[in-house]
């Protein structure tokens, strides 16, 4: 398809590529011109900060106290399917600056309500607060009686921050950069100093002892290793946020589209959150092969590198601190590991340790409540109240986010304030959304977007194989539960 570049704005003609049953159509626009990888990188930082408080620091080292290290290859694959997962998020929102869900919408109008509920449901556990105030009192000594209300003041202080940040996402990035380089500090300072030739051959063999995973997954809850193998990485809707960022860090058609800002310090703009497409002609086809790499380079090098790295870093700290077969519940385990670093490398370990849990699970608390407020604000803006002055997405984002905060607070007065519980429940969850929305991406970027720039090959290989992944282990967990009911 020829066409000029740069005879095309906001006011171009309609792109009938782009499904307009659903949701308005998308109007053809140039794609902006692409950016360097020092300008890109961020989306990435913040999905790995949320995967490093909830599968690296706590689900994973659990099920390595329970089982040791014989489940490594899942964790490897479940960081790489994640991969080319969040590459296809992102490539949809990379072409047309809205968001994955959005996207779901033009292929079918309920897909927008029901990803409300499958975000809302399974993220709405304040698991990721809790366990951060239970590893912060590991260190103060305040009362388990306490926990509750310390979690609520810290939902309250994140509740905050985000209503006073004038442009949220660049207040949310700024926080992660922080949380992700105090972990990667402490990471590089365990992998040289406190893994120890014992802790690097235990883990090789983990990688060549597969005759050993059958027993090892027969003896973990299905729930708890689903849970994990969704968060091994991010997991669930915390991945479709990707493209909620990737628009508001302006990669991509994304920099057409407004961002979300306070309604307090920032100005507001109340237009629908429906995107653009370009048309394939030289000009744009090299922009958007420049943003394709530099996108890749930015999610490799950050959430697939870094993300295993701490994974495996964290997985073979338990196993030399704390041993396998333990019966510690709870959270338990991670005050044992952090009192066997006291014991074996002195006492300031041991608490830097349980600081440095407290960080990276309040970090993923921030995260959740931006994710859960961001899809939520998308869909009713892009959908109902598309033309509604009044409701702009700013206002909905920030109105979802302290209802979550009301409903956190409630569960966590209610008694349920477990904080692996509360973190299995909100991690197997996700796992069965991760199913859903791994064969709707392929329905999106194959069977939508145009060949030239949409899924195909051995990505598209990936993507059945998430299906199959995640399929597969959400089968076993609906048999085990099925089951339970019966016994």
């Amino acid at each position: 398809m020829s066409h000029q570049a740069g005879t095309t704005d906001e006011e171009g003609s309609l792109a009938t590529e782009i499904r307009s049953k659903n949701l308005p159509g998308v109007r053809y626009a140039d794609l902006p011109e692409p950016l360097p990888l020092k300008r890109v990188l961020g989306p990435s930082v913040l999905l790995l900060a949320g995967a490093i408080g909830s599968g690296e620091y706590v689900l994973w080292p659990y099920i390595t106290s329970q089982v040791g290290l014989t489940l490594v290859w899942l964790v490897l694959i479940g960081v790489g399917t994640q991969y080319f997962l969040n590459m296809e998020i992102e490539r949809y929102t990379l072409a047309t600056g809205e968001t994955a869900v959005s996207g779901f919408t033009r292929l079918w109008k309920p897909w927008s309500w029901l990803f409300i509920i499958m975000t809302v449901v399974p993220w709405a556990w304040p698991g990721w607060a809790t366990g951060g105030t239970t590893t912060l009192s590991f260190v103060t000594g305040f009362s388990e009686d306490a926990i509750p209300y310390v979690t609520i003041g810290v939902l309250l202080l994140i509740g905050a921050v985000l209503t006073l940040s004038p442009v949220v996402y660049q207040t949310v990035e700024k926080i992660q950069f922080f949380m992700v380089a105090v972990m990667v500090l402490f990471l590089l300072y365990a992998a040289v100093a406190l893994l120890g030739l014992d802790g690097y051959a235990e883990l090789g063999r983990g990688f060549v002892e597969v005759q050993k995973i059958p027993d090892s997954i027969s003896s973990i809850g299905a729930a708890t290793l689903l849970g994990a193998i969704a968060f091994a990485g991010a997991g669930g809707a915390l991945n479709l946020v990707q493209s909620n960022w990737v628009r508001d860090k302006g990669l991509g058609m994304g920099a057409r589209l407004p961002k979300v800002v306070s309604p307090f310090t920032g100005e507001e703009v109340a237009a629908p959150t429906t995107g653009f497409f370009f048309r394939r002609d030289e000009a744009n086809m090299h922009r958007w092969n420049a943003w394709w790499k530099v996108a890749n380079r930015e999610q490799f090098t950050t959430f697939f590198v870094i993300g295993a790295f701490a994974l495996l870093v964290l997985m073979t700290l338990t196993a030399v601190s704390v041993g396998v077969g333990g019966d510690a519940e709870s959270f338990d385990f991670i005050k044992e590991q952090g009192e066997a670093l006291k014991g074996e490398h002195g006492s300031a370990l041991g608490t830097i340790f349980w600081l440095i849990g407290s960080i990276v699970l309040y970090s993923t608390n921030l995260a959740v409540l931006d994710m859960v407020g961001r899809v939520t604000a998308d869909v009713l803006k892009t959908g109902p109240l598309a033309q509604n002055t009044r409701w702009s997405e700013s206002r909905l984002y920030f109105t979802v986010v302290w209802l979550e905060i009301a409903f956190g607070s409630a569960i966590l007065l209610s008694g349920l304030d477990q904080p692996l519980l509360l973190l299995v429940i909100a991690s197997s969850l996700n796992g069965l959304v991760m199913f859903v929305y791994s064969a709707l991406l392929i329905q999106l970027n194959k069977g939508m977007l145009p060949a030239e720039i949409g899924l195909r090959g051995g990505r598209l290989a990936a993507l059945v194989w998430a299906v199959v992944f995640y399929g597969g282990f959400s089968v076993v967990l609906l048999y085990d539960q099925i089951g339970n009911l019966f016994e």
